[in-house]
């Protein structure tokens, strides 16, 4: 039997895309262009220095060799080492607010950072990359945005700081409420129903394959749970959202009655009152 889909579900595998956003063109043009900024800066005071040493008798091959050695650790070594040791940041991608991370939604190591800048440098932007030419057009025709270094490494560029968003309200879909009414509901389990509102509140922002495989596998969740089929013709989004709501209605409905004070008891009456009352009448029968 297949296991229910839980909330770590919705970071891994297609469901990437309800917690990340995939980073496009425009705010990863401005983090590499940061990021070339932070590296012609460097290359141009370490350029300085070794024209300096020239100008006291540095050996020429020397020098070439030394500034082969600096423009290797600046354009490949800065990228790898930074995103190494940030788990997918530069500084140019912390400024733009954006990470490298693996395609299942994991943190990328070593490896997959020398796998990005080796392509960065000899396909992507500098060698054959006609100064970034060749990675602007595979990430516009990526669906995913990815340019061949984060192909090659498996990897992609996502958005960390994403606006907060309040969840959408849910809606019972009229033409499935009385069908709804009849359900059990409460056999939801909570992690599943967080996953459904989750998927009915960013489902705008999903791609339509992905939502629509997305959708079928909580809806195939939901009907075991409840042990009846899918109404015929309802489309997913609306049986979800039929479910949800009902269940949201009869959790609102059983915290109302708790809420509702209970009977209280008449108080006994005072004792002189009840001495009084004997006195009066000695052979009245006990209360």
């Amino acid at each position: 039997m297949d296991q229910g889909v839980d909330v770590s579900d919705l970071v891994t595998g297609e469901a990437v895309l309800l917690e990340m956003r995939v980073a496009r063109l425009a705010s990863r043009g401005l983090a590499f262009a940061l990021d070339v900024l932070i590296q012609f800066l460097t290359l141009l005071f370490v350029f300085l220095i070794l024209g300096a040493g020239g100008a006291v008798g540095f050996d020429d091959a020397l020098q070439s060799a030394v500034t082969l050695l600096v423009l290797v650790a600046v354009l490949i070594g800065y990228p790898v080492l930074a995103e190494t040791l940030t788990r997918g940041k530069t500084i140019g991608k912390a400024a733009a607010g954006l990470r490298v991370v693996r395609t299942d939604g994991g943190p990328i190591r070593f490896r997959h950072a020398l796998v990005r800048a080796l392509a960065g440098f000899f396909v992507d932007f500098w060698g054959v990359g006609l100064f970034g030419c060749v990675a602007v057009v595979v990430s516009l025709t990526s669906r995913n945005s990815q340019r061949v270094g984060d192909m090659l490494a498996g990897t992609l560029v996502v958005r960390e700081r994403i606006p907060e968003q309040h969840p959408a309200p849910v809606y019972m879909p009229p033409p499935l409420a009385q069908w709804a009414s009849g359900q059990s509901v409460s056999a939801l389990p909570n992690d599943l129903a967080l996953a459904i509102r989750q998927y009915l509140g960013r489902l705008d922002q999903l791609d339509s394959q992905a939502a629509q495989a997305l959708g079928d596998r909580l809806a195939a969740e939901v009907s075991a749970h409840l042990g009846t089929p899918i109404p015929p013709g309802a489309p997913v989004w609306a049986y979800l959202s039929a479910v949800l709501a009902e269940r949201r209605a009869r959790e609102e409905a059983r915290l109302q009655r708790a809420d509702q004070p209970a009977p209280q008891p008449l108080p006994d009456p005072p004792a002189d009152a009840t001495d009084a009352a004997s006195a009066n009448h000695p052979f009245a029968p006990p209360g």
